[in-house]
């Protein structure tokens, strides 16, 4: 797999197209020109795997062409040009970056943040679209993106682009709360479904674990979700009058989601570089 990142710029600014090809000339991107929707829409449906983030003016057919990659759920990283007097209420996905077209020389920054914040999406957050491949998709260019950032510069690539305002310790009272909240339903979800549907579980957990490891969220934490889920189910078990040693099988879930967390946190130490 090529290490470089591939760029598909939607512009009909010539001007603007050679600005960006001379600020992106190095070897970490490839930049690819679409000066109509209609070309750039056939090279994401026909090579969305060869695409890795959108550049995208904010000009005429823009609209139409972001609401075209919804409702296909092809969803991609993105960074969207405008200027400071534009209407910038364009939505493609949460994860989209706007940038201002007077600070171009900042769009190597954007790129990093719209993958990295891509990187983090999960399927509550994706648009509503009724495509039921939309969570698949999603999940194969997260780790596709991974996979690139691994291969260029290691998981220290990914860890020194997490934001330490977002790690767990440095969030408020509330936004802890809010995190746990949302991370337990998330892992009572991989709990249901652990021994069931496999498709659906590996993509679970992958995005736990990301979310988990972009928060700097410890190990411990990640037990004491289990235990109080696993203490939850047994109550409703005897509840029922039935036994709740079928949980004991349940180790294996969180022996999988801390093997991962523990496998990215390992990738993510500096190492020494030779030179």
């Amino acid at each position: 797999m090529s290490a470089q990142i591939f760029l598909g710029l939607f512009t009909v600014n010539d001007d603007l197209a050679q600005s960006l090809q001379k600020i992106l000339s190095n070897n970490h991107y490839d930049l690819r020109v679409f000066n109509s929707s209609d070309a750039l829409w056939e090279s994401v449906w026909d090579q969305t795997e060869q695409i890795d983030c959108l550049i995208l003016h904010q000009c005429e057919g823009l609209e139409e062409m972001l609401t075209r990659l919804k409702q296909d759920g092809k969803l991609l990283p993105a960074v969207i040009l405008t200027s400071a007097n534009e209407n910038q209420a364009l939505v493609y996905h949460p994860a989209q970056k706007y940038l201002f077209l007077e600070s171009l020389s900042d769009t190597s920054s954007a790129i990093d943040d719209a993958i990295r914040d891509f990187l983090q999406l999960t399927p509550d957050r994706k648009p509503q679209a009724e495509i039921e491949h939309i969570n698949e998709f999603l999940t194969i260019k997260q780790h596709r993106l991974t996979e690139k950032l691994q291969e260029r510069l290691g998981y220290k690539g990914v860890y020194y682009k997490r934001k330490p305002e977002d790690f767990f310790n440095n969030l408020s009272s509330e936004e802890k709360q809010e995190l746990l909240t949302e991370l337990t339903e998330e892992y009572r979800l991989i709990l249901l479904e652990y021994f069931s549907n496999a498709t659906e579980v590996n993509s679970r957990i992958d995005q736990f674990v990301t979310r988990a490891f972009f928060a700097n969220l410890s190990v411990s934490h990640i037990m004491e979700i289990h235990m109080n889920l696993i203490e939850q189910f047994s109550q409703h078990l005897k509840l029922e009058g039935r036994s709740d040693e079928i949980l004991l099988d349940y180790r294996l879930t969180l022996i999988d989601i801390v093997a991962h967390l523990c496998e990215m946190y390992r990738r993510s130490l500096p190492t020494k570089v030779t030179r």
